[in-house]
């Protein structure tokens, strides 16, 4: 007797678990649902109805009654995740299949004394927890089931069988294989709770989903049951209560809504819907002091489980029962600033042109690098304006510098200083720093200065190749911090940063008087085509030079043919395999194909160190993983005849000539002519010898970035040997000091790699703001244009010209197939993207500014342009017709 009540006890265990035995650190036991109650219940304050939960144990124990369940699950996941109609129908089979399973004795017998501890006639929630859902990185929210108000033993067994069920609903697989989760690896707890009857009920954010403010939190309430606002059948009073420093919590804002219908439970079970009394339907479902209240206990939730959360919640009376809780995921990260002061930050990737996350040894090299103190949040770096926005000069100057690069940046910012005391006043003589874009110091107009400033340049990289090779180890590492060093002082050089101001300066002269002194709009952006010494439009070129090698050797042509739909080379994100040299060395075994290897050797050794988002370390570079210029290469090959690249220069430097010549003889008309005229010349002299070198400063640094990466990973390569690392690509997870102390002391923690990967996969999903507070309000500035085409897209005009042609929608510059007179559409281009500008007839894209490398580029190829259009990639479809209006910065989409 005693061996059969110990077994039954070990079995209950097993099987079935009261809340308050299980806490948030069992998501594998309980699932996520599950996991949040149990530690919600150990909230003092916090009042969770009763209830147990049927563990992942019992499923799997259910799941192995089915053997054909295996067969059909590895069906599912050779499914394409398009495949709706396959999915549907496999889908249905397994739910019908696991429904059919009669829950084993030994699972129900605990089931059943659970529920005599709670009352056999109760009525209770079932709700379904899944192993993968109400997790920090990913929400899975409505993906399985609930059912309400279920009464009877015979029931809730029948209901728990549904909700095992439901891992296999449509929608759920669907969403697994889009985020790559294997099937198998996630398995169905259950829950079962004492039902609530509210008289009021609701969502309660602990942060604004909305702007991501977390001093912000909005309360959805309805009359009943919580389920009406759930399935939209209502629109619920919204309540903001905004956390008060001086004074406490109140509500800010309130919306109440006219609630016509309500759910409500039925006493022999289930639910119904009920039209409210209409003296009641105006009436708000909270009280103002109600509202704050369930914040506050909110507030005592998100410190809890420590992030903000999405919360429901039930009022009987005057008392809140909390029936869930789960982290609100689609929030963007706040930089750790380590103090309890207000903070304003500007994203480093809208400058930089790589709005995409960086692995953990690309954000800690870029910040050992880079000039300024970055903070990272989201896998993304920011810069901390706050004390340039706190006295008056520094400010203007940094309004004014933003302004003219990005102005939704400047409008976002604006957006914060309106806010009554966010931001401290400091007076002038604070630490502002030198006021940005002040007048630079006086400078000859001499192509001179540009050549020795590369050849400095030049000299020190080389400098480093030479020197890096003999260290290995420790000495490695200290070796690095001091080329960090040398690394910055070049960029610091003031010589350097005198020739981009002048260039910078010089377009910005000639842009505002031109359109005061002849009416007209960025005449800037004719006179810089083909401007000398731009690294980077002469890179574009230079890729055409390879196509007029490639162009006459047929065999040479199927073979990349072959490579470019083999579709090795993508650039994506996350992608570590990395496609050496292999092809090249077949290559040379084709008829002509050793003169073919050798053009694209020759522009591998001069541009090999890019790619794309190449201020992040650990992508791969073009030399690592040269398949990836093969599309474009292609497409060099299909769209030119031989000689393009010399005659694209060519026309673009007659265009600015013949433009200059035209401003000029109209400057000497003017009144006082001969002045404007003298003085626009010195100006267009100053662009033609400075602008192409902006470019440069960037290239020194990817140069230096490919040095550091090729020691790195030799020295990941050793780790590898000596079993410390499983793949060399693991070091990418560790910051450059973490990477330090495991070459040092070999050992490192596997854990916190994983971790790192599983991190990185969330930041993906994120977009970063370009502004962002300490508050964690993401601002979203605006272009305040009233001078657009209703339903244009607006954004920043960068290059000059009206261009109408066929958008083609480019994620993946591995994966473009442009024909001649496209218009690429994209997210962001950094200086890779440049071969392909020379292909195609305009440009638009998400981010950018006046002076990045998208607008410097277009600007110097004639291309139309527009940056900055926010969704660009979402609103224009692949294959429509638009209109790019690069003078006026809007592109229509024609019918």
């Amino acid at each position: 007797m005693g061996d059969a009540m110990r077994s039954n006890q070990r079995w209950d265990q097993q099987h079935v678990l009261d809340f308050q035995e299980v806490d948030e650190t069992q998501i594998a036991v309980v699932g996520g649902k599950g996991a949040h109650l149990g530690g919600l219940s150990r909230i003092e304050g916090i009042h969770v109805p009763g209830g147990f939960c049927v563990t992942t144990d019992a499923f799997r124990r259910v799941m192995a009654e089915a053997p054909s369940i295996d067969d059909r699950l590895d069906q599912l996941s050779r499914l394409n995740p398009d495949d709706r109609e396959a999915i549907r129908t496999l889908s249905a089979q397994i739910r019908r299949t696991i429904e059919g399973i009669a829950i084993p004795g030994d699972i129900a017998a605990p089931i059943t004394r659970a529920l005599a501890r709670f009352g056999e006639q109760a009525a209770y929630a079932v709700r379904s927890s899944a192993t993968a859902e109400d997790l920090p990185t990913a929400s899975f929210a409505g993906q399985q089931d609930t059912y309400l108000n279920v009464v009877g033993t015979t029931a809730i067994l029948q209901h728990i069988s549904r909700c095992w069920a439901s891992l296999f609903t449509e929608r759920a697989v669907v969403y697994r294989q889009r985020n790559g989760i294997d099937h198998r690896t996630v398995h169905m707890a259950v829950v079962v709770q004492q039902m609530v009857f509210p008289h009021a009920a609701g969502i309660l954010f602990t942060a604004d989903p909305v702007t991501g403010n977390r001093k912000v939190a909005t309360v959805d309430a309805g009359f009943g049951l919580g389920e009406a606002l759930v399935s939209g059948l209502v629109n619920p009073d919204v309540f903001t209560v905004r956390h008060g420093t001086v004074r406490h919590d109140e509500v800010v804002t309130k919306t109440i809504a006219a609630k016509q219908r309500a759910v409500h439970a039925l006493p022999t079970g289930g639910t119904q819907e009920v039209a409210i009394d209409s003296r009641l339907q105006d009436q708000p479902a909270l009280t103002d002091a109600q509202a704050v209240r369930l914040v506050q206990l909110g507030r005592r939730i998100e410190a809890h489980f420590g992030r903000p959360q999405d919360i429901e919640w039930c009022r009987v009376d005057d008392d809140f029962q909390i029936v869930q809780s789960r982290p609100i995921t689609t929030l963007f990260p706040i930089p750790d600033a380590g103090d309890q002061e207000n903070h304003v930050y500007v994203s480093v990737g809208h400058q930089q042109m790589m709005t995409d996350p960086m692995k953990p040894l690309g954000l800690s090299m870029w910040q050992l690098t880079a000039m300024v103190p970055m903070h990272e949040a989201g896998g993304r770096l920011f810069v901390d304006v706050t004390r340039r926005l706190a006295s008056p000069a520094s400010r203007a100057a940094l309004l004014d510098v933003i302004g003219r690069g990005d102005p939704l940046v400047r409008d976002a910012l604006e957006t914060v200083l309106s806010r009554d005391d966010f931001v401290p006043s400091l007076p002038d003589a604070g630490p502002g720093g030198p006021a940005a874009g002040g007048a630079p110091a006086p400078i000859e107009t001499d192509p001179a200065i540009v050549t020795e400033l590369i050849e400095r340049s030049q000299v020190s990289i080389a400098a480093l190749e030479r020197d890096i090779r003999t260290k290995t180890g420790p000495a490695l590492f200290d070796f690095l911090l001091e080329a960090f060093e040398e690394h910055k002082r070049v960029l610091r050089d003031p010589l350097s940063l005198q020739v981009i101001m002048a260039g910078m300066e010089a377009t910005w002269w000639l842009n505002d008087k031109l359109q005061e002194w002849l009416g007209e709009k960025n005449a800037a952006d004719t006179l810089t085509l083909s401007a000398p010494g731009n690294v980077t439009s002469e890179m574009g070129l230079a890729l055409l030079d390879v196509a007029d090698v490639i162009r006459p050797l047929p065999e040479v042509v199927v073979f990349l043919q072959g490579v470019g739909h083999e579709g090795i080379g993508h650039g994506g994100v996350g992608d570590e395999r990395v496609e050496g040299a292999g092809f090249l060395d077949e290559l040379a075994k084709l008829p002509g194909g050793t003169e073919a290897r050798d053009a694209i050797e020759a522009y591998l050794d001069r541009y090999g160190m890019r790619c794309v988002g190449e201020i992040d370390i650990t992508r791969p570079r073009w030399r690592e993983r040269p398949t990836t210029l093969v599309p474009v290469i292609l497409d060099n090959v299909r769209n030119f005849e031989p000689g393009a690249a010399e005659r694209r220069f060519e026309q673009g430097r007659q265009k600015a000539r013949k433009k200059e010549q035209d401003v000029l003889s109209r400057l000497r008309a003017l009144p006082d002519g001969d002045r404007k005229a003298d003085e626009a010349k010195r100006m267009i002299d100053r662009v033609r010898t400075f602008i192409g070198y902006r470019e440069y400063p960037k290239y020194g640094i990817i140069s230096r970035y490919f040095v550091y990466k090729r020691a790195l990973l030799e020295e990941a390569e050793r780790l590898v040997q000596a079993g410390v690392l499983p793949e060399k690509e693991d070091i990418f997870y560790l910051t450059f000091q973490e990477l330090h102390e495991v070459v040092r002391s070999h050992q490192v923690d596997d854990r916190l790699i994983q971790q790192r990967k599983e991190a990185f996969r969330s930041y993906l999903a994120l977009t970063p703001p370009r502004v962002l507070t300490s508050d964690g309000e993401a601002v979203t500035g605006s272009y305040r244009r009233d001078d657009v085409p209703a339903g244009a897209l607006i954004g920043l005009p960068v290059s000059a010209g009206t261009i109408e042609g066929r958008a083609r929608v480019v994620l993946d510059m591995a994966e473009a197939d442009l024909e001649a007179g496209d218009i690429l559409v994209t997210t962001f281009t950094d200086p890779s993207w440049s071969p392909l500008f020379v292909g195609i007839a305009g440009l638009v894209t998400e981010v950018g500014g006046l002076m990045t490398h998208g607008a410097v580029i277009a600007r110097e190829y004639g291309l139309p342009a527009v940056v900055g259009v926010e969704q660009a990639t979402r609103l224009i479809r692949d294959g429509q017709r638009i209109r790019v209006h690069g003078t006026d910065g809007y592109v229509e989409i024609l019918p």
